[in-house]
């Protein structure tokens, strides 16, 4: 087990659906208080922010929170707009996405799929930076179909000031399948001055130690999904320590229970609230016996009142794994 370390920060990833202001905030209520988080993309759709985008920013909705909203764009006037937007709402950093690898997304050259334009993403840069009022970080992957990409991404990147550089060590193509590519991340330090995080599957304590041993110099980590399943694990990289089994489901339970009220006093109806909740049942379910039984429960659950009696049959019959 690693030793506590005040230097090392790590931050919760953004996961379109899931890491709202309703996770973020029972997240940081329960467990241990995480470095950053970032949103979930803003997109302009026709023109304006979404409603739901909208409220997911606003900062009473995110009080005692390190938050930096992600963007999604490939437009100059729309970059501008976030900026002055967020800028407006006390954002004092915005976070570029050049990392989504939905096909939705990349085939309009937006997320991953920009990366293969390295002069779009110099010429978007140019114009922006120095006329906005906020700070710019990017999270981007390794390439669209290679690795290649980054190569050529780093060194006009390095003409820039921006606050960080997220790298999700895989590429586009390959969604979130397949394992990260380590050899291509270590590259990728000793072409870029600016301060570098890694992101890719950080599922286990064990997993960090080797990373955090092999990259002595990289001090910021992110994780995602793994941290939903079981969001002990960033407390457990943090603080050096292992909780009990016990403990742990005694916790999840609170934190599950905060989460679930919040969504049913804040959305519209069971549909809407039930289909949230088995969203996210299927992270949690992966950290419990029997995990493919536990979500099939939930996933077939459609009232209020058969949630809730799964739920109190999950907790007491099966056991905490993760």
């Amino acid at each position: 087990m690693v030793s506590p370390d005040t230097s090392r920060k790590i931050s919760l990833a953004p996961l379109q659906g899931i890491t709202d202001y309703h996770f973020r905030n029972a997240f940081n209520t329960h467990f241990i208080r995480i470095d950053k988080a970032y949103t979930p993309f803003l997109r302009l759709d026709k023109g304006d922010i979404k409603k739901s985008q909208i409220k997911d920013v606003l900062p009473e909705n995110n009080k005692g929170l390190h938050l930096i909203p992600q963007i999604l764009t490939n437009s100059v006037d729309e970059f501008i707009y976030f900026s002055k937007y967020l800028s407006d709402l006390n954002y004092k950093e915005i976070n570029w996405n050049l990392g989504c690898p939905f096909p939705m997304i990349t085939k309009r050259q937006m997320g991953s799929g920009l990366l293969p334009f390295p002069e779009k993403i110099e010429h978007i840069l140019e114009k922006v930076l120095d006329i906005i009022p906020t700070k710019v970080s990017i999270k981007m992957r390794l390439g669209y179909e290679n690795d290649g990409d980054i190569l050529k991404i780093l060194p006009i990147l390095d003409k820039f000031p921006l606050s960080e550089i997220i790298i999700h060590a895989r590429v586009g193509k390959q969604m979130y399948k397949g394992k990260p590519n380590i050899e291509a991340f270590e590259k990728c330090v000793g072409l870029s001055s600016h301060n570098i995080c890694y992101n890719g599957d950080i599922d286990s304590v064990a997993t960090f130690d080797k990373l955090n041993k092999q990259f002595k110099n990289i001090n910021n980590w992110m994780i995602g999904r793994p941290a939903i399943s079981n969001p002990f694990l960033i407390e457990e990289i943090k603080e050096g320590k292992t909780i009990s089994a016990s403990e742990k489901l005694e916790r999840f339970s609170s934190l599950h229970s905060y989460l679930y009220e919040q969504l049913t006093g804040n959305l519209s109806g069971p549909g809407h609230t039930l289909s949230k909740m088995t969203h996210y049942w299927e992270y949690f379910s992966k950290s419990f016996s029997n995990s493919r039984k536990v979500y099939k429960k939930i996933k077939k659950t459609n009232t209020f009142s058969k949630f809730e009696e799964n739920i109190h049959d999950i907790f007491n019959n099966e056991e905490w794994v993760a």
